[in-house]
Parts: C-alpha cells; structure tokens; sequence
C-alpha cells in the first residue's frame, strides 16, 4: 500500500537519519534490516548501483512492514517504476531529472531529488516540492551552503548527504531548514559483504544516540 508524501516525509524528519544502503546481493537485505531495526533506525534508501536493488526492496518492503523504505539513486523513470513497483515508499535521486520528477507527480510519490544550486531549487519549487536531498553535500559547501540556501528559499528544506558521518551530523541537524540527513558510514558497504552485522549494530546505535542527543538539545 503506497504512503501519502506527507506521512513519509514526517517519518523521515522523526528518524532524522535515512541509511543509504547498497546491497550487492539481496541476500543481504533481512539481515541488514533486522540490524538496522534492532539498532533503532528502521529505515533504509536502498540504492539503483546494483542488479539487486529491486528485489532488495521487495524483500524489504514485504518482510519488514514497520521499515521506511525508499529507492536512492534513481537517475531514470524505468528505475522509479521499477522502484514504486517492488514497494518503495519514497524515490532519491541524485539530481533533477524533469521526467522522473513528472512520473512521480503521476503516481503522487514522494521524491526527493538531488540540488546543489539555487536554479535547482528553482526547478523543484516548480514542480511543488517541499523537500530536497542537498547532494554532495560536502564537496559543494556542506553547512555553509546550505545557511546561504535559506535565505532567498526559507520554504525550502534539505537532506544532505554526502560525507556525513558521526562527527559532523549534529552540527547539520542543528540548522532547523534540514529535515534529516542521508548517510552511509553504519552500513558502509565492505561491513555488509563481509556479514559484519555487529559493527554495523554499533555503529546505528551510536549514529541514533547522537540524533537523539541533537533532538534534545
């Protein structure tokens, strides 16, 4: 059953913290998300870098009900199909494609496309959105950027991603125009290939210990 965008986007901005995921092998995807539940994050963007990815998300999507699950990586309409069709609740993409943004308007979808320029915005304010991924984050001025962002587009609010990691995902979560933030470093992935399950349960742990620690402050 397809989530309304305005449902996703609030359990988005609760969690704080969207796990980008790539799975090379879709046997990988229950012990990853039971990880990543028993963690505290049940939420997981798996992404379009690999064969497996569909039926990542249909395993996910089917076995783990009470999982967030969305499609990242999504550069062309044939993945976003074949995203909303294995259960993906919410697309990502790695920059403004005019056609997917028109497919996802279609079969109303949440997606969060991938800006690094005021035009880009532009471009999304077009099309009615309310939220997009600030991609790369890091590489095009991280924090700085984002604040300078604000000022002519303070209706506008961001999920970076790009070189966040734990040491510096408190200072982007303190900046009220970003919803949450994408991340790869607890579920990088040489610790899936290799079944390093506990590192990873660590890892989300002290990854939602540090959300919860900004959320209070």
């Amino acid at each position: 059953m397809r989530m309304p965008k305005k449902p996703v986007l609030e359990e988005i901005g609760k969690r704080k913290l969207v796990p980008v995921v790539k799975l090379d092998r879709a046997e990988d995807t229950r012990p990853l998300c039971e990880t990543l539940t028993e963690g505290g994050l049940p939420c997981a963007e798996i992404t379009f870098r690999t064969e497996a990815a569909e039926e990542s998300i249909r395993i996910a999507v089917n076995q783990y009900p009470d999982m967030l699950v969305g499609a990242g990586t999504v550069t062309n309409v044939e993945q976003a199909e074949r995203a909303v069709q294995a259960g993906a609740k919410f697309l990502v993409s790695p920059g403004f494609s005019e056609k997917v943004a028109e497919y996802a308007a279609a079969e109303n979808i949440l997606l969060l496309p991938g800006i690094c320029t005021p035009s880009e915005i532009m471009k999304a304010l077009e099309y009615n959105m309310s939220v997009v991924k600030f991609y790369p984050a890091e590489q095009f001025g991280g924090i700085r950027t984002i604040k300078a962002l604000t000022a002519p587009f303070p209706a506008i609010r961001f999920l970076p991603t790009g070189g966040i990691y734990a040491g510096n995902i408190q200072d982007y979560l303190q900046i009220p125009q970003v919803l949450a933030c994408g991340g790869s470093w607890m579920v990088a992935s040489d610790l899936i290939r290799n079944g390093n399950y506990d590192e990873i349960l660590r890892l989300t742990r002290e990854a939602v210990k540090a959300v919860d620690a900004c959320r209070k402050g």
